[in-house]
């Protein structure tokens, strides 16, 4: 490797650093995150290791894929302000070994009762939350 491209890596290697920093920064100020692991989901629930939140929410269980698009629900828990260890959703639906899923932090708003689950794919009522147009999320594979 030529000198020249030896400092273009590096350049580009501390400026991808630095992204990644600032969006863990940011994410961090803001007082939210979802943490999840690789999990068996064969006895019908998926849990979320640590889940911070500003305000009561939901920790809801997208199916997702390689694209990393949310897909359907196929379970949900409450959450609420603060930190939240070990939320376990029941899933509504069987869950394969090897697929993988989205735990995602969404809102209690917009619904028309406060306590209950609204949201559909799509919809605003009890909606994922963002941090500066990210959603906040894991995404782990079934076991």
């Amino acid at each position: 490797m030529n000198t020249v491209t030896l400092r273009t890596l590096k350049v580009f290697s501390l400026s991808m650093a630095l992204t990644s920093a600032a969006g863990l920064a940011t994410a961090a100020h803001h007082g939210v995150s979802v943490e999840g692991m690789d999990q068996d989901v064969s006895h019908g629930y998926v849990t979320a290791s640590t889940i911070k939140s500003e305000a009561n929410g939901w920790l809801v269980v997208h199916r997702t894929d390689s694209n990393m698009k949310p897909g359907p629900v196929v379970g949900y828990a409450p959450v609420i302000k603060g930190k939240n260890s070990n939320v376990s959703a029941i899933l509504q639906e069987p869950v394969k070994s090897g697929e993988m899923l989205m735990l995602m932090l969404h809102g209690e708003n917009g619904g028309m009762k406060t306590g209950v689950f609204e949201y559909t794919l799509g919809a605003k009522e009890d909606g994922p939350i963002k941090v500066d147009g990210k959603l906040v999320m894991d995404v782990i594979s079934a076991k």
